[in-house]
């Protein structure tokens, strides 16, 4: 037996060094998620950036906001009529989701409902037998777009408003013809808006919640309350500067006055995650008035910085026209609204330079190392530190010859692992030119005394929740901004 184990044994050292070591050689783990995560659908919906909500119906006709319920479907008479055209606004501003307001306070259908004849069955659009939700649906699938729903949970034609079964009962079934007859839907928009003087009304929000879910289970549904996305407290479009994705659904109630700051902020501590959608009209009003003209391109360019750059969606109302057409002139300003974007993050002056950290995860070659930052990946490649205990993390940017010069400083999270970073700061030579809070998906920083030209840019975290995972960082040019109307 012994001669037997005095042959074995050679045999098994030669052996023993082709077997794995357990040590270096296998690739370096990511690092743990800080929870809650983003959804698949969530995730998708970030990356959009920015959406189109479309005003439309009866108060297109009336010149008015906030319809009575008392229009006759008569007055709606789009001549006109062209959805297609919506959507290829929609495509050429670089726009991959419409929202549709189906049913708006006043209670007038732009579907034929078999459960109300106060819709475009009683309007002359197609001698009644039209069917604006379908052209939208049809024309947005054929373009590769997209689509959201608003149903109004505020109704001020229905006779079964105010008595809380019968409405609820006419409100889910509703819900069903819209999620059953018209294929996928991305988003749905609930809200608690109403008037001062509506009928007391008790909304079964979570029985509502329920059938979405069921009918279309990868659906985003909206409201202060999520329970995929939030509002952000506002109809400006903006955002705070502090901006998390997660928050306490427990404290929020649909239609509550008293939360909007902290719908605003988002909470470090949340439970849920559930981002922020920035809702605005490119117009003063969100239904289109013949008397109104869009926005500036300054006003539009300062909103995306104020919901895009701080961590948000920007949902851009563009109402159609009394012709049933997006207006030339809101067209124009979209050019120019998507011309100046591409103006200023198609060059990311950041790639022509060289670019370290204070360590990385796993060493040089682990795959975390700080040239992540500049790949086109701004999700799932990332620099990470090593988790060392220590507080101050920073990646710098060195331009090899002259100096870059500047007046936009983006910075991204690897959001799919959680939100992480509670204060950074951003110097230029030594100089600091900016501070901030929460990152998230992107942060934009519009430097506040205007250009910067310098040869070394360093990006400080100085707080997070965990280690820091930086997904992307870019220097850009603004043409556009002049601070102080210099």
């Amino acid at each position: 037996m012994a001669n037997i184990y005095h042959l074995l044994i050679p045999s098994l050292i030669i052996l023993s060094n082709f077997l794995p070591s357990h040590q270096n050689h296998f690739a370096t783990t990511p690092p743990l998620p800080v929870l809650p995560l983003p959804s698949y659908s969530q995730l998708k919906w970030q990356q959009r950036e920015i959406i189109f909500f479309h005003h439309f119906g009866v108060n297109t006709f009336t010149d008015s906001e906030w319809g009575t319920g008392k229009e006759s479907p008569k007055i709606f008479n789009p001549k006109g009529l062209n959805t297609a055209q919506w959507v290829d606004v929609a495509v050429q501003t670089g726009v991959s989701l419409s929202i549709l307001t189906a049913k708006h306070h006043d209670g007038f259908c732009l579907w034929p409902s078999k459960y109300t004849d106060h819709s475009v069955i009683g309007s002359p659009l197609q001698n009644g037998h039209g069917d604006v939700v379908k052209e939208f649906a049809n024309a947005a699938r054929a373009r590769g777009v997209d689509i959201g729903l608003y149903l109004s949970p505020w109704d001020r034609h229905d006779y079964r408003y105010g008595k809380t079964i019968d409405y609820n009962e006419y409100y889910m079934a509703q819900l069903q013809e819209l999620l059953n007859k018209y294929g996928s839907v991305s988003e749905i928009w609930f809200d608690g808006a109403k008037g001062s003087n509506a009928p007391n009304m008790s909304y079964y929000f979570n029985d509502w919640f329920a059938m979405v879910g069921e009918l279309q289970s990868t659906i985003n549904i909206f409201s202060d309350a999520g329970p995929g996305v939030r509002w952000v407290g506002n109809e400006k479009g903006f955002a705070g500067t502090t901006c998390w994705s997660t928050i306490n659904r427990t404290s929020l109630s649909i239609g509550n006055g008293s939360i909007v700051n902290y719908l605003n902020t988002g909470d470090p501590k949340g439970t849920d995650w559930l981002p922020a959608e920035c809702d605005v009209s490119i117009r003063p009003g969100w239904f289109w008035h013949k008397s109104e003209s869009p926005k500036r391109l300054s006003d539009l360019l300062q909103i995306y910085y104020n919901s895009v750059g701080r961590n948000c969606v920007l949902l851009l109302n563009v109402p159609p026209n009394t012709t049933g057409l997006i207006s030339a002139n809101d067209i124009q300003r979209l050019k120019e609204f998507k011309s100046a974007i591409n103006t200023i993050f198609s060059k990311n002056l950041a790639q022509l330079c060289s670019v370290k950290a204070s360590s990385i995860r796993g060493g040089k070659d682990s795959g975390f190392g700080p040239e992540s930052v500049l790949d086109n990946d701004h999700l799932w490649t990332y620099w990470a530190p090593k988790d060392d205990g220590k507080k101050d993390h920073w990646i710098e940017i060195t331009a090899a010859n002259e100096e870059v010069r500047f007046n936009v400083v983006r910075i991204q999270e690897a959001i799919g692992l959680g939100q992480r970073i509670k204060k950074h700061e951003v110097y230029v030579d030594g100089k600091r030119v900016a501070k901030g809070t929460t990152v998230g998906y992107k942060k934009l920083h519009r430097l506040e005394n205007g250009v910067v030209s310098g040869r070394r840019v360093r990006i400080r975290i100085i707080s997070s929740s965990g280690i820091p995972l930086i997904s992307s960082v870019g220097l850009h040019f603004d043409p556009f901004w002049h601070p102080n109307g210099r």
